[in-house]
């Protein structure tokens, strides 16, 4: 795992069942572990890459899920298909480990999606899920009451004005894993 990249992943979805709701737009951050020896490494960013994708069954959506995500038709209007988005995020993905905040929630839509459209999943089988490692490292800190990425967030003091956009809380994720691990620029 050391020399695989992390592909820091978060999906926004018409609901919270993987096998009734889809994903609506999916975010890839990639990043390069770079060995720093007796310092445990830093990342190096080397792409990202957001998708919004379009819905297949709007009428099984959950009003709550579009709002809270933000979603709308006007721009959705130029949306991929799932199938092309997965495709090209199994090639950027390919031997990276998947890094999630809240992993069984991304990964269940993300391998979803691999399912629904036979696009292999090309992956290294390592999975890190940022909230156990919150758990793990910040338990004893009293300031952290909660390990939501917006509570880590605002305890980090990462910005993220665009929560529930998949792009915009992956690169808070970064920012967040960064601080946690203690990773300095």
């Amino acid at each position: 795992m050391k020399t695989h990249n992390l592909a820091f992943i978060d999906c926004e979805t018409s609901g919270l069942d993987p096998d009734r709701h889809e994903m609506i737009e999916l975010a890839v951050v990639l990043a390069q572990q770079v060995e720093r020896p007796g310092k445990g490494p830093t990342l190096k960013i080397i792409g990202e890459k957001d998708w919004k994708i379009k819905m297949l069954h709007p009428e099984l959506a959950e009003e709550q899920a579009l709002r809270v995500n933000g979603y709308n038709e006007a721009d959705w209007i130029f949306a991929a298909d799932l199938e092309s988005v997965m495709k090209e995020f199994a090639k950027m993905t390919e031997s990276a480990n998947f890094v999630s905040h809240n992993l069984t929630f991304d990964y269940s839509f993300v391998m979803k999606a691999f399912e629904k459209t036979g696009v292999q999943n090309r992956m290294h089988y390592g999975k890190l899920d940022t909230i156990s490692m919150a758990v793990a490292r910040l338990y004893d800190v009293p300031q952290a009451g909660s390990f939501s990425l917006r509570a880590l967030c605002e305890l980090f003091k990462v910005d993220n004005k665009r929560a529930h956009t998949a792009l915009a809380d992956t690169l808070a994720l970064v920012e967040v894993y960064k601080k946690m691990m203690g990773i300095r620029d």
